[in-house]
């Protein structure tokens, strides 16, 4: 009997060691998936972050990074550059439209197309691909019929193991700006999958084959662990930098730091913020599509806004200036129809455009009243203080005012009694002048 129960711990002891080591090598075994998730219109940020997810990937060893995607689309440069990163990734790369009613529109569809694999969610869109000018316009007609050629040999070249009717799509998209539903999509090829989630998305990769570098490889996504990268802050701020309400703000706020600065310089915190706010405020406008001739007004508006200093007009020249400064926010941000990209808040601008007025004349009126302060030391700064008599003053003798002790005279010639109390009424030679209180 003790025998049987000895025989029996060993066997639990044995069987709890290989269940154990069993989990550990099942897990060992579990594939690791990489997701990142872009969203909004293409950014520099956005290449970053991809370009970090790849090195995550590839340090995480993983078997998979899918590029979850909602965007209107961007510049082509943007493009062509994420386009090369998938590419010549070693690692397979799906690119998923998601979530529902998100799209791919524009530069997006030919992100899609690039992908190893491809998905949409139920209700997302693809499509809409012809090019327009950096700042929304139309192209000029030799210049759009170069981009577009471009543009259907690009698509023509991602999509030539998708068939005939993948491609013909792919380049309709650019053509006639056609987009296109899930169904569309899937019924010609132009996408691999309609996937609810990532779940469902895997579920439906499991087995399939895709060229990496000429190898076929054959995805295997049972039993995968997701890795989700997010944004980090500077991609994140990065970002935040192309929404031109927050640029408008920072133009704002290092405008009438720098201005604080002029007026009342010896300071540095003013400068300082001024100066931060202009080169982060100057880094989005340059990711943005905007309206350059904008700037002018801007410039018009910091001039006249210097010019109040040197000539004191009583605000109508801070006022003008402010004025001018809504115009060229508008101008700047609002002249620019760009897909993706919001618009400045008309009310935001002029609610800002008059605080800033009010804010400036309300500087300035400090600094002027400030220098039309007389200077005052010494025996000046005393004009008007009270004190008392320390030794009586017959006429001549000593008080004290301010914490400190001077000669004083009394100014009708009477003497004064010690510890009278005393007001300072004017300076004589090296004596003040002083009367009872």
């Amino acid at each position: 009997m003790r025998y049987t129960k000895l025989i029996l711990v060993i066997i639990l002891l044995v069987g709890g060691l290989l269940g154990t080591y069993g989990e550990g090598l099942s897990q060992s075994q579990e594939s690791k998936i990489i997701t990142i998730n872009l969203s909004g219109p293409l950014t520099p940020s956005w290449l970053t972050y991809i370009d970090r997810g790849m090195s995550t990937a590839e340090k995480q060893n993983a078997k998979l990074l899918i590029l979850q995607i909602n965007t209107p689309g961007g510049s082509i440069e943007l493009m062509n550059r994420i386009v090369q990163e998938i590419r010549s990734s070693q690692i397979p790369v799906i690119v998923y439209i998601a979530p529902n009613g998100a799209m791919a529109g524009s530069a997006g569809t030919i992100i899609t197309l690039a992908g190893h694999l491809s998905a949409m969610a139920p209700e997302t869109t693809i499509g809409a691909a012809s090019p327009v000018g950096g700042q929304g316009e139309d192209l000029g007609e030799t210049i759009e019929k170069k981009e577009k050629e471009m543009l259907r040999a690009t698509v023509r070249s991602l999509a030539q193991n998708r068939g005939e009717k993948a491609i013909q799509l792919a380049e309709d998209t650019i053509e006639n700006a056609k987009a296109v539903s899930v169904r569309e999509a899937l019924d010609s090829g132009l996408v691999d999958f309609s996937a609810k989630d990532i779940n469902d998305l895997l579920n439906q990769a499991n087995g399939q084959q895709v060229l990496i570098n000429g190898e076929l490889i054959t995805l295997s996504t049972k039993n995968f662990i997701e890795i989700n990268v997010e944004m980090s802050f500077i991609e994140r701020l990065l970002q935040l930098l192309t929404n031109p309400n927050i640029l408008f703000l920072l133009l704002t706020i290092g405008i009438q730091a720098i201005f604080i600065e002029l007026s009342n310089p010896g300071g540095w915190v003013a400068g300082f913020i001024g100066a931060t706010c202009l080169i982060l405020a100057i880094y989005g406008m340059g990711v943005l599509p905007v309206n350059w001739f904008g700037t002018l007004f801007l410039l018009v508006a910091f001039i006249l806004f210097i010019l109040e200093i040197k000539a004191v007009t009583h605000g109508a020249l801070s006022i003008a200036g402010a004025l001018s400064f809504v115009i060229g926010s508008l101008v700047l941000f609002n002249s620019v129809d760009a897909p993706g990209f919001p618009r400045v808040s008309v009310p935001l601008v002029i609610t800002t455009g008059i605080i800033l007025a009010i804010g400036i004349i309300t500087v300035l009126s400090f600094a002027i009243r400030a220098m039309r302060e007389p200077v005052r030391t010494g025996m000046e700064a005393l004009m008007g203080k009270h004190g008392h008599v320390v030794t009586a003053l017959t006429p001549r003798g000593i008080i004290q005012a301010a914490g400190e002790q001077w000669s004083a005279i009394s100014s009708d010639g009477s003497n004064i009694s010690e510890d009278v109390a005393v007001e300072v009424v004017g300076k004589q030679g090296i004596f003040l002048i002083v009367k009872k209180s």
